[in-house]
């Protein structure tokens, strides 16, 4: 499994999306507010998701 870098967006727990902030040795911290959605859906600014629980769906250009 690949694990995503600072700047990848990834999808996690039902088509959540975010922008990842910090890699962990078994988790990163990702940010929400990338989702349009996000107000909507009354969530916190930030998550931490385990490296088995999401798929990169962008890779960072960075």
């Amino acid at each position: 499994m690949k694990r995503a870098k600072v700047g990848n967006v990834i999808e996690f727990r039902e088509g959540l999306q975010g922008i990842v902030e910090k890699v962990n040795e078994n988790s990163v911290i990702v940010d929400l507010t990338y989702m349009d959605n996000y107000r909507d859906l009354e969530l916190d600014q930030r998550t931490v998701v385990n490296h088995k629980n999401y798929k990169i769906i962008k890779e960072s250009a960075i």
